[in-house]
């Protein structure tokens, strides 16, 4: 080691006791830390295995396990000071060891070369399935309404990428991306003179309203436990979670249509389109597959008035996906409606897997005969 590093240095018995651990240990510890680009002054909040909130230099230098970063990279320095100028995520698991260390250790001399590299896991994500989870939770919360410039975004905060830190000792480390890849401004103040000093950089955020601490500590373990309860119910065996979680990450009309997916997977039956699968006699049989999910949405959320912004939504949808025409720009409003109701459909989801109990199609079906008179 270098000398401004001998203290990293490991006794030989230690080293042995430690590779040996690693040899016959059954699961490892798999840490997701997650920056929270943009994100104003929330508060520290926990749930389950997850916490979101600031951490000081020295809690990211444990978390990102800084010095094992500097014994394999000795020159490596680790901006920890820059790093604890923004909120993060930091998602935990424990994850079975189903690889050799061999495979652990170097993956591409363990690749079974007749397996399909082009095929598609539709159920993957473009994050770990935990982070989705976390993530999904924390979209929950009415970001829309606690901004304060709607339009400029309705999100409170960016997810633009993830470190992850492994303790198994033969997954090789990687280091983070650097600070400079999350938002930063020009840190500039003026004297009593006018003069202009120069701090440097500070992080740029989205303003929140004035208040929501408050609200946002109402998302923690009993909250947590609410959506984990819900999510092992059939309520949520379409990929509900995967679509706003995906709305979150895209832009444009790319947007809107995973939040109206989001809303067609926790509402919608394949009966919907299909009438041979219908319960006979049908009572709606008259009804397009369209009113038939806005007629449950208005009985989930007991809002009539959410029946013309989903049937304007999907008109805007229709026309995008048909090339009806060309598309005027979608407003701020339409927007922030397409979150808001694939948010409030989500939520309630979650409120009726509380107190599940029957099939999906069971209770969709209830949902239709109690919302067809919204329509």
């Amino acid at each position: 080691m270098p000398a401004d590093s001998q203290f990293l240095a490991i006794a030989p018995t230690a080293a042995a006791e430690a590779l040996h651990e690693a040899f016959v240990r059954t699961t490892v510890n798999r840490r997701y830390l997650c920056p929270l680009d943009q994100a104003d002054d929330l508060p520290h909040i926990t749930f389950g295995a997850n916490r979101v909130g600031e951490f000081t230099s020295d809690e990211l230098a444990v978390l990102m396990d800084a010095q094992r970063l500097r014994r394999h990279f000795p020159t490596y320095q680790l901006s920890v000071k820059e790093y604890a100028q923004f909120r993060w995520l930091v998602v935990e698991e424990e994850v079975a060891v189903t690889a050799s260390p061999l495979g652990r250790a170097l993956p591409f001399l363990t690749v079974d070369f007749s397996t399909d590299f082009g095929q598609i896991d539709p159920h993957l994500g473009r994050f770990p399935k935990v982070v989705e989870a976390a993530l999904f939770f924390l979209l929950l919360a009415p970001w829309e309404d606690w901004v304060q410039s709607q339009e400029v975004n309705w999100r409170a905060f960016h997810l633009p990428w993830i470190h992850t830190v492994d303790d198994d000792l033969f997954v090789w480390p990687r280091t983070p991306q650097s600070p400079s890849t999350l938002s930063l401004l020009p840190d500039v103040i003026y004297d009593h003179h006018g003069n202009e000093i120069d701090l440097g950089e500070k992080p740029k955020v989205l303003p929140l309203n004035d208040g929501i601490e408050t609200q946002l500590l109402q998302f923690g373990e009993a909250a947590w436990v609410a959506v984990e309860t819900a999510r092992a119910t059939p309520l949520f065996e379409t990929p509900v979670v995967h679509f706003l979680v995906r709305a979150f990450l895209e832009d444009g009309m790319d947007e809107i249509m995973a939040h109206m997916t989001a809303i067609e997977a926790g509402l919608g039956l394949m009966s919907d389109h299909k009438k041979a699968l219908r319960p006979k006699p049908d009572p709606h049989k008259n009804l397009t597959p369209t009113n038939r999910v806005a007629a449950r949405l208005a009985a989930l959320l007991q809002d009539p008035g959410c029946v013309a912004t989903y049937q304007e939504l999907f008109e805007l949808r229709s026309a995008f996906v048909h090339g009806r025409g060309g598309l005027s720009l979608i407003s701020t409003s339409q927007r922030v409606s397409a979150r808001n109701l694939a948010r409030r459909a989500a939520q309630s989801l979650v409120n009726e897997g509380a107190r599940y109990s029957g099939t999906r199609e069971g209770r969709l079906e209830q949902l239709l005969d109690a919302g067809v008179r919204f329509l």
